[in-house]
């Protein structure tokens, strides 16, 4: 029953939406999906059934199923690798989540939250250097970007979750690590950091997945690194780091894509995060800010209005024992995700927890609920990444 095809989701398109993606449905010149196919044809999508019908039928389908589906035949494994069955969940409004996360040398694993799925992403081809030096990871698009450092330079890795593989990916305009990041569907930003030199950045870059490229954008009105960006309301927001070895930002500031400017926020992050800190820990959830408070394990909200934060509730695991290392909390759709480690009867594991900030409140405190679990990994969580696939 794993691999079954859910036809039981299948919607037909009406003839509104095949005037709005004409490129999707009518691709007959492009040689992918060709809607005049007549049922049992040898080279259908979906045997016994017409390529519009099939193709809402495969893009209902679970991600995870997809490597076992392209065996079905030779078009609906292209129509997976090109990107146009994710162009037409993205018209459907399919949302489907997966959560990517490294705990050991071992490499990259990927975590399905609806269908509790585990998936061993292929080995990465790095050499020796990049894979025992400290890394960041940042889920944008359809791909999953992987920074770290190689003998002399800094270099990124890409996976794209479209053909299940690795490859190297064009460098920014000014590489950096410890730098903030966050994406909002096909685009990312990275802000500040730390050069190969060792010196704190005030520029940012914008990173297009559909076309691999870098942009440079205006620089921040204050360098950092140690500090965290994220999407809230269609802007992009980095708050808190160090701007030196020994000077901690409380500071927050705004992009706004309209002017191309950022505009300094006073106060937005009032804990002070210093060198052996972790860079803040937070999640956008329905352009709602959260964030953990590593000292007390509380969870907290920003209230945009007032520029304060007010306490929700605790975590289910403990960020102060490791200064907010080795913890991973992240917005996955509508929910808080949290990973983390945990000592139990069957050893060192980690552990995935998840809680609705509308729904999930009980007795003045967050709901957690029991995602997941991974064992034999060890406690530390090194990298996570939430991908957002359409």
């Amino acid at each position: 029953m794993k691999n079954r095809i859910c036809v039981d989701t299948c919607m037909e398109v009406d003839s509104k939406e095949e005037e709005e993606v004409p490129h999707l449905l009518d691709l007959n010149s492009r040689g992918r999906v060709n809607d005049g196919h007549h049922l049992g044809s040898s080279d259908s999508l979906f045997p016994g059934l017409i390529d519009d019908v099939a193709l809402n039928c495969l893009a209902w389908t679970c991600q995870s199923d997809y490597t076992a589906l392209s065996c079905l035949n030779s078009r609906f494994n292209k129509l997976v690798r090109n990107g146009d069955l994710y162009e037409w969940r993205k018209h459907l409004g399919i949302k489907e989540h997966w959560v990517y996360l490294v705990c050991d040398l071992k490499g990259w694993e990927a975590f399905d939250p609806l269908r509790k799925v585990w998936m061993t992403l292929p080995k990465m081809p790095c050499d020796e250097c990049f894979n025992h030096a400290d890394k960041e990871s940042l889920a944008v698009g359809t791909e999953l970007l992987v920074f770290g450092r190689e003998m002399f330079d800094f270099a990124i890795w890409k996976y794209n979750s479209t053909c299940n593989s690795w490859a190297k990916c064009q460098g920014m305009n000014r590489p950096r690590c410890l730098f903030g990041s966050g994406s909002l569907g096909s685009i990312a930003i990275v802000a500040g950091g730390s050069d190969m030199n060792g010196n704190v950045l005030d520029s940012a870059e914008l990173y297009d997945s559909s076309l691999g490229t870098w942009e440079m954008l205006p620089k921040m009105t204050t360098p950092r690194r140690l500090c965290s960006g994220f999407f809230m309301d269609g802007k992009f927001f980095v708050i808190g780091g160090m701007s030196s070895s020994t000077v901690s930002l409380t500071c927050g500031e705004e992009y706004n894509f309209q002017t191309r400017k950022w505009r300094k926020i006073e106060g937005m992050y009032p804990y002070v995060n210093r060198a052996a800190q972790a860079p803040p820990l937070v999640a956008v959830v329905d352009n709602q800010l959260y964030a953990v408070e590593y000292l007390t394990n509380l969870v907290k909200r920003y209230d945009k209005i007032k520029n304060t934060w007010n306490v929700l509730g605790r975590l289910p695991l403990r960020a102060d024992s490791s200064n907010g290392w080795g913890l991973a909390f992240k917005a996955c759709g509508e929910e808080l995700l949290v990973i983390g480690g945990q000592k139990g009867p069957n050893g060192e594991a980690i552990v995935l927890n998840a809680c609705s900030p509308k729904f999930g409140m009980r007795n003045g405190g967050l709901d957690w609920k029991f995602l997941g679990v991974k064992e034999h990994v060890g406690v530390f969580v090194y990298n996570c990444a939430v991908m957002g696939c359409l």
